[in-house]
């Protein structure tokens, strides 16, 4: 298949899938005598992998990782579920992070800044805070 249909086929920009083959996440692609890339049911499958990945918020590096361990099936998969359980307390944290920075919204928010001008508006004032 040429690129777009790749494209297609993974819901994946063009752009977006030469730049994974410049940093090596998918194999540079067979070319036709006209210089055109091919691409085999194998790349779309890998394609889906990283695009998956990428989804789930796993970095450019831990996908390498990931794909590395997957490339070694018969290998025990301690070192993929050691990946996901680091990338799961990130997820935690910023979750956390988020929450808290719900509460900070919605507090300022909620003030119901009725001030005229810009020197008293309580979110501007509350804004302009150091953080906690």
């Amino acid at each position: 298949m040429k690129i777009g249909e790749l494209s297609r086929a993974t819901a994946t920009k063009v752009t977006t899938i030469r730049f994974y083959e410049q940093i090596g996440l998918l194999a540079s692609p067979v070319r036709t005598a006209s210089g055109r890339r091919t691409y085999a049911a194998d790349d779309v499958d890998r394609l889906n992998f990283v695009r998956n990945g990428r989804r789930l918020g796993f970095t450019i590096e831990e996908v390498r990782s990931l794909l590395a361990l997957a490339d070694q099936p018969e290998r025990d998969c301690a070192a993929a579920a050691e990946i996901a359980a680091r990338h799961l307390i990130g997820v935690e944290h910023r979750l956390r992070q988020l929450s808290a920075l719900r509460e900070e919204l919605a507090a300022m928010s909620a003030s119901g800044c009725c001030a005229r001008s810009m020197i008293d508006c309580k979110v501007i004032q509350a804004i302009a805070r150091p953080a906690k």
